[in-house]
């Protein structure tokens, strides 16, 4: 049973595309372990295709890009995170805990104790 759950889930918008949610979030943090964006999909149980579909759209949204490849396999080959990628996923990693912590304050409190425990049965 959850009684008076928040969920939250920042996203970031760059016009109509989604520039940053947590998706793309912990798809920076897998390509920043990883060294590869494939790499990073399969740890993420994402595709290859869409994958290196949300690092072109980050790419395209941002005034630098976040995500820099190599092609081809080997040294020296493969995915970083740039300077810009670095700042942006810290940037939203803490917003998303002023959220949270937002979210666990007195308003959220205040809510919950108006809320019922279980909803009133329907008709």
């Amino acid at each position: 049973m959850r009684i008076g759950a928040l969920k939250l889930k920042a996203q970031v918008y760059c016009g109509d595309e989604l520039a940053m949610g947590p998706g793309k979030a912990d798809l920076l943090e897998a390509i920043d372990g990883e060294g590869s964006i494939s790499a990073a999909g399969r740890t993420l149980g994402m595709s290859y295709r869409r994958t290196w579909l949300l690092a072109d759209e980050m790419n395209r949204c941002w005034k630098e890009r976040l995500v820099d490849t190599t092609a081809g396999g080997g040294a020296g080959r493969g995915a970083r995170l740039t300077p810009m990628g670095r700042e942006v996923l810290s940037a939203y990693r803490a917003l998303e805990r002023r959220l949270q912590a937002a979210a666990d304050g007195e308003p959220m409190g205040d809510l919950l104790g108006l809320l019922r425990d279980e909803p009133l049965a329907a008709g």
